[in-house]
């Protein structure tokens, strides 16, 4: 998942465009990375390639460098900065020239490619074992390559949750949801009946919409693609992968109670209608809950409803932000040690907080709903990271090229009701024939 805004248009591995305004530190480092040096005392500084951008999650990542810097005098740790719109290019040209950073944050979709090529550290055995039992195995398979090799440690993560003006669903004579999980047909009832007034039961910022349908259909056991070890694949578009798809489509067009404008919108640009009473629900990526508690008036009420449920239940796609090693690093073992502190709850709590994000780690997601009281909508988007798994299309080596040429603007078409659901299925199967052919 790259940062939060995350998973636009095509590239799940380029998924997240967001500009940053400048260096974000001040240390004096460079963005074009470099390898660890050790003095002659046998001191070493280490290259930290950031991708923090938030006032708060860049202090909170400056934070945790000069506290390890203060304890670890022989281990020195530089901040330099890079940016999540670039930052695929940026590391080719990295890993090409040899002046990559010893310590890389990205997101497992992205490095595979990387690690595959072999220009990431194996730090399955650098870990301790509190970060290893504090991630669950479906999400270290997000970062785990053949032969068992773990290329990066898993930090924090985005899910797709329903958020609901609380007023609107009561004026509609509908109960607020609660408990662990909201089956999709609830959640297509529900819309119907706070359908009234010219206002929508819900929108869906769906501009970019492939990630979501990809994570969504998890939902249903969808997983679009059989891969193999070698990153070899073969789609199958059924009724499980069209399930999510095809009841957006029907609340559009066959209901009318999810506004078909949206569909063309980012997530984003829903929140006003929101906000404004156009749409008594809001499907999106969790980190809108920063938005709505920033700009929502005291008088708006709102919440994070249980996580959405298919046939297969609640879980999704984890495409967690990660932090790997260059293997070219001299200093492997002192940079995974980094890695271990930079994953300790505490750590991961601030940056989650700041960001807005969930973290990886089970014991990051106790403390942050301690310090939060789950407010704020967390009680809700901590509870949806509980099934988050690895998808088949992660390891799909022509995925993005896929999900660039043919499965957004395939989506795109099915969403403005240009085409049927059996040209989609034909259009998303043909594409990946091409791509992958």
């Amino acid at each position: 998942m790259k940062n939060h805004r995350l998973l636009a248009g095509g590239a799940l591995t380029t998924a997240l465009t967001l500009a940053l305004t400048g260096c974000a530190f001040s240390d004096g480092g460079d963005d074009t990375g470099s390898t660890s040096g050790a003095s002659a005392t046998g001191k070493v500084t280490l290259t930290f390639q950031s991708l923090a951008y938030q006032d708060a999650t860049v202090a909170a990542t400056k934070e945790i460098v000069d506290s390890w810097n203060q304890a670890n005098p022989d281990i020195q740790i530089k901040l330099v900065q890079g940016s999540w719109d670039n930052v695929h290019d940026q590391l080719v040209t990295q890993f090409q020239g040899g002046t990559a950073p010893d310590i890389i944050q990205d997101d497992s979709s992205d490095i595979r490619s990387f690690a595959n090529e072999g220009y990431l550290a194996d730090l399955s055995s650098h870990l301790s074992p509190d970060v290893k039992s504090a991630v669950s195995k479906d999400i270290w398979d997000t970062v785990t390559i053949a032969d068992g090799k773990v290329v990066a440690a898993p930090t924090l993560l985005q899910t797709y949750v329903v958020f609901a003006n609380t007023d609107a669903l009561k004026s509609a004579g509908v109960s607020v949801p609660d408990g662990k999980e909201l089956s999709w047909s609830d959640f297509e009832s529900i819309a119907k009946k706070a359908t009234k007034d010219g206002s929508y039961g819900a929108g869906w910022g769906l501009k970019s919409p492939t990630a979501a349908m990809m994570s969504t259909a998890l939902n249903f056991g969808g997983t679009f693609f059989d891969t193999s070890s070698d990153g070899s694949a073969t789609i199958s578009v059924g009724d499980h992968e069209l399930a999510v798809p095809e009841a957006v489509h029907d609340m559009a067009y066959t209901d009318k109670s999810l506004s078909p404008v949206t569909l063309t919108q980012s997530g984003s640009d829903v929140l006003p209608g929101f906000l404004g009473g156009k749409y008594a629900m809001l499907v999106g990526g969790n980190y809108l809950a920063q938005q709505l508690t920033e700009t929502a008036p005291k008088s708006f009420h709102w919440t994070v409803l249980p996580a959405l449920a298919g046939s297969a239940g609640t879980a999704q796609a984890a495409d967690p932000q990660t932090m790997s090693v260059s293997a070219r690093s001299t200093s492997v073992p002192q940079a995974a040690q980094f890695i271990d502190y930079f994953m300790k709850p505490e750590n991961q709590a601030k940056l989650a907080e700041g960001d807005w994000l969930i973290p990886a780690s089970s014991t990051a997601r106790d403390l942050v709903e301690k310090q939060t009281a789950g407010k704020n909508g967390w009680a809700g988007m901590l509870a949806s990271a509980e099934n988050l798994q690895a998808a088949p299309y992660q390891a799909a080596d022509d995925f993005a090229q896929w999900s660039d040429q043919y499965a957004t603007p395939q989506l795109q078409k099915y969403f403005a009701n240009s085409i049927s659901t059996d040209e989609l299925k034909k259009q998303l199967t043909s594409g990946w024939d091409s791509v992958s052919g």
